[in-house]
């Protein structure tokens, strides 16, 4: 059994707002991941399975790896067509935002979004949701992914035997990917209970690891080699590793969406690293994205929220800055001595 994390009163407001819904939009964040696709899609197929018009809209496009995904190629780009997002939006009678705290995260989407007068349900697992954005807001930044947050609220709703297997596929996906394959924030043994149940709807969850992991393109394999030889710094004083790649090194190496995904984790291979950060440029939205991983006790969101405009969870987070990159990673080495302590007191 699954304990009642979801309150009642948020299961009886997100269970009304679906029912009196014919059209729902199911909408997540800038530079999907695989919680951010996995948990749209887990609340699309269980939609379609109730008989409602469900459609997934995303600001930018996702990974190929994720592609096999059923349904996936049903999914709107809305930097590949913003009328159509547009129109989508425009007719809809419900708006389910997952997977994100703040309507900045959509980018492209946001206008569409705060323009909108139908109901609108949030279904987040970050800290510090914006509770202004949703009629109903179902946060809870203590589970590991949305995606199980999405099965949660399900069930709770009384459609558990609605979960059909594009559904669990969906859901596991999301929770794999999350939790790096269940390596951190995964300590929950109801996370378990799940994996059962979705295997219980018929999913291969080695099959979908293998999709996911042993589907990569060539080019993904060997900038992930040129940032280990090349671009990795190592700070032994700080147990940290800092990766760094410009536009002009990702072109030579003709990546595609989704190669630099993982890049951030590498560095804890090796034996002593607690923090690991990733630079890379993004001179389309005039940025510097960053990605921060952590180990332990020590708190990666909190270096993202305090000095690069970001956030996310203990051991997984994100930010960026306008600045150059080189400004950028000089800021990070300036920062990284307020957390001595905190790095050095970590047991890995």
């Amino acid at each position: 059994m699954l304990s009642k994390i979801i309150s009642e009163e948020n299961v009886k407001e997100a269970y009304s707002l679906i029912k009196h819904a014919e059209n729902v939009v199911i909408v997540s964040h800038m530079g999907p991941d695989g919680d951010a696709v996995g948990s749209s899609l887990g609340m699309y197929h269980f939609l379609k399975e109730i008989n409602k018009k469900a459609t997934v809209v995303l600001p930018n496009d996702f990974p190929a790896y994720f592609k096999w995904m059923p349904d996936s190629d049903a999914i709107v780009i809305a930097e590949d067509g913003l009328d159509k997002a547009v129109q989508i939006l425009k007719y809809c009678d419900l708006l389910i935002m997952i997977d994100f705290n703040e309507l900045g995260r959509v980018n492209v989407l946001k206008p569409l979004i705060e323009v909108s007068n139908v109901p609108k349900l949030l279904i987040d697992h970050h800290l510090d949701p914006d509770v202004n954005m949703a009629d109903v807001v179902i946060s809870h930044p203590d589970i590991s992914s949305a995606s199980e947050l999405v099965f949660r609220l399900i069930c709770r709703m009384g459609f558990a035997q609605q979960i059909n297997k594009s559904c669990a596929e969906s859901i596991y996906t999301g929770m794999m990917t999350d939790t790096g394959g269940f390596t951190y924030n995964s300590n929950q043994s109801e996370i378990y209970f799940i994996i059962a149940e979705l295997v219980r709807k018929g999913i291969d969850k080695d099959l979908i690891y293998r999709k996911i992991n042993f589907s990569h393109t060539e080019s993904r394999l060997r900038i992930m080699g040129f940032c280990m030889y090349k671009k990795m710094r190592i700070y032994p004083k700080y147990h940290t590793a800092v990766i760094t790649l410009t536009e002009e090194e990702m072109s030579r190496f003709q990546t595609q969406t989704g190669d630099t995904e993982g890049i951030v984790n590498l560095p804890f291979s090796i034996k002593g690293i607690v923090f690991s950060a990733f630079f890379r440029e993004d001179k389309k939205h005039g940025k510097i994205k960053i990605s921060f991983r952590s180990q332990g006790s020590f708190p990666a969101n909190r270096v993202a929220s305090e000095h690069f405009n970001g956030g996310g969870h203990l051991n997984a987070a994100g930010g960026d800055t306008r600045l150059s990159l080189r400004d950028t990673v000089k800021r990070f080495m300036e920062v990284l001595p307020e957390y001595e302590q905190l790095l050095n007191e970590v047991k890995i």
